[in-house]
């Protein structure tokens, strides 16, 4: 059987400190205007797919209810870790990395997918003419090492009778796409909402070879906000008005993504400005997508990916899907 994420065995050591509450910690601190003080830490630097948070800090939905939220970087330590362990409330996931800390005994729930679909691929120049899995095939692909991308690749590869053993894959570690690229790397993972609207911005023609136009299985939510059981179980409605504030905030970047645009770039200066507005721009449509509402997560998805990571050797038991998510706190 195949592991995946080491990071997820140092997790399972940090969630037995999840009791252990010090001063200073979350969960039960008021500030000095009578705010309760809440962590969020993201899972990555700040980007699009964050700017519903920042909205909220910006525009006050927090403080309507009640919340003083501190918005922190991951270290060291991941998002899973942090919430898992109760040095944060709040984390920025993966439906990935939650179905494997749950089938690792470790509490982490979704709360919220902040976009309803799938939005990743396999990027390549256009002049690699690679347009389908069968052409990955002679290629060289750089990722980061994890399990997964390989039995992504293969799965893809086997729908057109074509073989992974053909691909050279190489760990290129946190390398970002255009480096990769001149380091004779063919395709890359990336996010199209962020990485290949900057390709569109350089003027650097790609192709895009989707996973959720092979299979629906694929088609998982990414990413989305966790927290763990212990603060759902003891105070759920801390959740209930961190979730409606965020809510605000992703609703109000779906209406205005320019303005929202602007807020996240005030928030985050060093950010590219023309980069966040066209990305903008372009995943402003996606958070809610065909969703009665922002936010909705469906048993089915989950289901559906949990079954594709036990079938391909990524899992070592089934996950119990009903308990890896909720749509408990979402606004009506």
């Amino acid at each position: 059987m195949k592991k995946i994420f080491s990071l997820l065995i140092c997790l399972g050591l940090l969630a037995g400190c999840g009791n252990n509450e010090q001063e200073g910690s979350p969960n039960n601190n008021e500030s000095n205007e009578g705010l309760e003080k809440v962590k969020l830490v993201l899972d990555w630097t700040p980007n699009t797919n964050h700017t519903g948070l920042y909205v909220a800090q910006d525009k006050g939905f927090f403080e309507e209810e009640g919340l003083d939220v501190e918005i922190i970087m991951p270290g060291e330590a991941t998002a899973e870790n942090l919430v898992a362990s109760a040095q944060a409330d709040f984390g920025i996931s993966y439906q990935e990395g939650v179905t494997l800390a749950r089938t690792q005994d470790i509490p982490l729930v979704s709360i919220a997918a902040i976009i309803q679909h799938n939005t990743s691929g396999f990027a390549s120049l256009k002049e690699q003419n690679i347009t389908s899995p069968k052409d990955f095939e002679g290629k060289t692909y750089g990722g980061w090492g994890s399990p997964i991308e390989a039995a992504v690749i293969e799965s893809l590869m086997k729908k057109e009778k074509a073989s992974i053993d053909k691909v050279e894959i190489l760990n290129v570690g946190n390398t970002d796409f255009f480096t990769a690229l001149q380091q004779n790397i063919d395709f890359f993972w990336i996010y199209y909402g962020w990485t290949g609207i900057e390709a569109e911005m350089r003027e650097i023609p790609i192709n895009m070879v989707w996973p959720t136009d092979y299979s629906e299985k694929l088609d998982y939510y990414t990413p989305v906000i966790i927290t763990n059981e212990e603060l759902i179980s003891d105070n759920p409605e801390t959740v209930r008005k961190f979730i409606a504030a965020v809510a605000k905030g992703y609703e109000f970047a779906i209406k205005n993504p320019e303005e929202a645009a602007n807020l996240l770039i005030d928030a985050v200066p060093e950010l590219d400005a023309e980069l966040v507005r066209k990305s903008q721009e372009w995943l402003s449509a996606k958070y809610q997508d065909d969703a009665p509402r922002w936010g909705e997560q469906k048993l089915e998805v989950w289901k559906n990916y949990a079954d594709w990571m036990f079938e391909n050797g990524l899992m070592e038991k089934e996950l119990e899907a009903e308990k890896a998510f909720t749509n408990e706190f979402l606004p009506e």
